[in-house]
């Protein structure tokens, strides 16, 4: 007679009992049935959205009521796994984990506990997965599930490839074995493209799939173009206040991470850096500390945040543009995990793709070269530094291998011998290379999008529960900025609105791509596309326009991206129209400079200061030298007179900031000229 089987506990109270919970999480509760009930899952929730408690509870469920050992999980980083295995401890469950920082003795009585019965979770690396007899210990016991965690590092259309995770779907067959054991997928950053991939390559059994939980309601996103020059400045704006802290910044360099910590922490904060280069013993120290409320802010690289739970982050900062709107997401949704407000200020600029682009032609090299070492092999198996050798790519030579053997052009044995695979490589490779290209664009383009930016990142992953606007972002509260100040519109600038209205109601009914109605609008104005940029953006803040983006494909197959613009329903009160003062062109405050302005050199020739500003400088330098009897450049040069215009200063300390213009200058014009800035550069109600 076999052995009864005790019926399945409900979830609800296993999550009261075991996790401490009341009520689940929007959307846990269905992926934690779909498990114990047998089904493959694929989970695509954010960062601090409740994922591990999505395959640790239906684990718990299903070894109650069935045959079965711990739940294996797959984890990529060492940290993410000591994090996880200390709060199950904590909890009163048994769990253990395998990897290289651990002893080979530890690693074997782990996997002695799991045979025997004595775990509810082991945690191991996918790397394991290759030990010979590895994958066949474990599947001596058929586990409760099995879970792979950053499950988007299988798919190389994802942010954030690795080639170990490939042998997953290989090996999880024999874990599986002949029972009906589930597998759950997890990743916090998967578009619909790499959410196929993962699917396909993991081998999912018509899985359930579950792609949710992307808005933030408590998480308002900033973006700010501006040159690397002003970052330092307005990330220290950014965290100025201390509601606004604990604070991650994210910075492009391990250098810069270094240099921004020692800046900081001058100016009395408790900070300190973060990044690969730094021994292990450190990282430890400055993870725990900021995890313990030791330190209020870590300026590191993106190698920081993936190993650690902290709840109570207020702001996050990046210093650039990341790779990728994937990276960006998981990356801001380190802040607000407790529920509570927070910020997130991106400060970036199109010239920080140029060190992706950098990384993409190291890490995706062109194919010609992988052509060289796919001729270079044949049947017979090679080492690598033989083949180093002999193909003489240096150090592309590893990067070659690597994007060869995963499209199957190269095949690598457990030896790690090399030998000639199949022709068919060239075409997907290509594809995988474009793929990275584009995702540069995508990043580049949220850079300067109008409009909200959470549905800006809730279409890219294609989670359509909900479709209106946050509310908080930077598009749709621009007053609530951080970092960014938005400022009413002159009075020419209102006469460029009713043009740019005035030629989209004369335009086609579907409304008009963003070229065209420049073109019918302002270009004939002499306002240039920047300027025009501007308008639409203050138009779509305030309601008056709807854009949206279209793509196709040209006669070559390259991606074309361009914005409609269409007249928005009148469905409410109108909102303020507001332009938000560039950045770019912004003068520095005088932080961290003894309290005086640092210069800002303005290029005189920059074509987007507006020319009714301009020329009533101008009248004001030409009044001024005439009374005083002096030349006009006495006065005011043209490079000052510019850089007046373009940064359009608000006070007298930004003011001084303009290159070229001095105390002198500000104590006697200073009243006039920012009166002068106000009124847009228009004649006084006096005059």
């Amino acid at each position: 007679m076999l052995p009864a089987v005790e019926p399945a506990p409900d979830p609800r109270t296993v999550l009261r009992e075991r996790f401490g919970f009341e009520a689940f999480r929007p959307h846990q509760e269905a992926v934690c049935r779909a498990l114990v009930d047998g089904h493959d899952v694929l989970l695509v929730m954010p960062t601090g959205a409740g994922k591990s408690l999505c395959y640790q509870l239906p684990a718990l469920v299903r070894a109650q009521c069935a045959t079965g050992g711990a739940a294996l999980v797959v984890s990529p980083l060492i940290a993410l796994m000591e994090d996880q295995v200390q709060k199950l401890v904590a909890r009163g469950l048994r769990a253990e984990r395998i990897h290289s920082g651990r002893a080979r003795e530890d690693s074997r009585a782990a996997c002695r506990a799991y045979l025997e019965g004595a775990l509810d979770f082991l945690f191991f690396a996918p790397e394991r997965l290759a030990v010979p007899g590895f994958p066949e210990l474990l599947a001596k016991r058929p586990p409760s599930l099995i879970a792979v965690d950053e499950a988007h590092c299988i798919s190389h259309w994802g942010h954030d490839f690795r080639p170990e995770y490939r042998m997953l779907g290989e090996r999880l067959p024999v874990l599986r074995g002949a029972s009906d054991v589930p597998v759950v997928a997890l990743t916090a950053t998967a578009t619909s493209v790499v959410q196929d991939d993962i699917a396909t390559l993991l081998r999912l059994r018509e899985p359930v799939r579950c792609i949710h939980g992307f808005r933030r309601h408590n998480l308002a996103l900033e973006v700010v173009d501006c040159p690397p020059a002003r970052r330092r400045l307005l990330a220290a704006k950014a965290i100025a206040d201390a509601d606004a802290r604990p604070a991650i910044l994210y910075a492009p360099t391990r250098k810069e991470a270094e240099e921004i910590a020692r800046e900081f922490a001058d100016e009395g904060l408790a900070v300190a850096a973060y990044h690969a280069g730094l021994p292990p013993a450190e990282r430890e120290r400055v993870q725990g500390a900021f995890a313990a409320g030791a330190l209020e802010v870590v300026v590191a690289t993106v190698a920081f945040g993936m190993g650690i739970d902290k709840a109570d982050v207020r702001t996050v900062v990046h210093l650039a543009l990341p790779s990728s709107l994937e990276a960006y997401s998981q990356e801001v949704g380190r802040a607000g995990r407790d529920g509570k407000p927070a910020r997130a200020v991106l400060l970036g600029s199109f010239v920080d793709n140029k060190m992706h682009e950098f990384f993409l032609e190291r890490d995706y090299p062109e194919p010609k070269q992988l052509r060289r070492l796919f001729t270079a092999l044949d049947d017979t198996p090679r080492e690598l530094d033989e083949l180093r050798g002999h193909v003489r790519l240096g150090e592309a030579t590893e990067k070659c291998l690597e994007k060869l053997w995963i499209h199957g052009g190269a095949l690598v044995a457990h030896d790690q011998r090399i030998t000639r695979g199949r022709d068919a490589w060239e075409e997907p490779y290509a594809r995988q290379r474009t793929h990275k290209e584009e995702q540069l664009a995508r990043m580049a383009r949220f850079l300067g999008d109008k409009g909200c930016r959470q549905l800006a990142l809730l279409a890219h992953f294609g989670d359509h529960d909900d479709r209106g606007p946050c509310g908080i972002c930077d598009f749709c509260a621009p007053d609530a900025c951080r970092v960014r100040s938005a400022r009413a519109l002159s009075n020419e600038e209102e006469q460029w609105v009713e043009a740019v209205l005035d030629a989209l109601a004369r335009g086609a009914r579907g409304g008009l791509s963003a070229g065209k109605l420049y073109q019918a609008s302002l270009e004939g104005r002499g306002v240039d596309r920047r300027t025009f940029d501007h308008v639409l953006g203050a138009l779509a803040r305030a309601g008056r326009v709807h854009l949206s983006d279209e793509v196709f494909r040209n006669e070559r197959g390259e991606r074309i991206a361009w914005t409609r613009v269409s007249a928005a329903l009148d469905d409410g009160p109108a909102r303020p129209l507001s332009v938000f003062v560039p950045e770019r062109d912004a003068a520095p405050s005088g932080r961290g400079s003894g309290g005086r302005a640092k210069k800002r050199r303005v290029d005189p020739t920059w074509d987007a200061a507006p020319k009714a500003l301009v020329e009533g400088l101008k009248r004001f330098r030409l009044d001024e030298a005439k009374r005083r009897k002096v030349p006009a450049f006495q006065i005011c040069s043209d490079r000052a007179l510019l850089g007046i215009a373009s940064s359009a200063p608000s006070s007298r300390d930004q003011l001084l900031g303009v290159h070229g213009v001095g105390a002198r200058f500000v104590e006697r014009y200073g009243d006039a000229v920012l009166a002068l800035v106000r009124r847009g550069g228009g004649e006084s109600e006096e005059a």
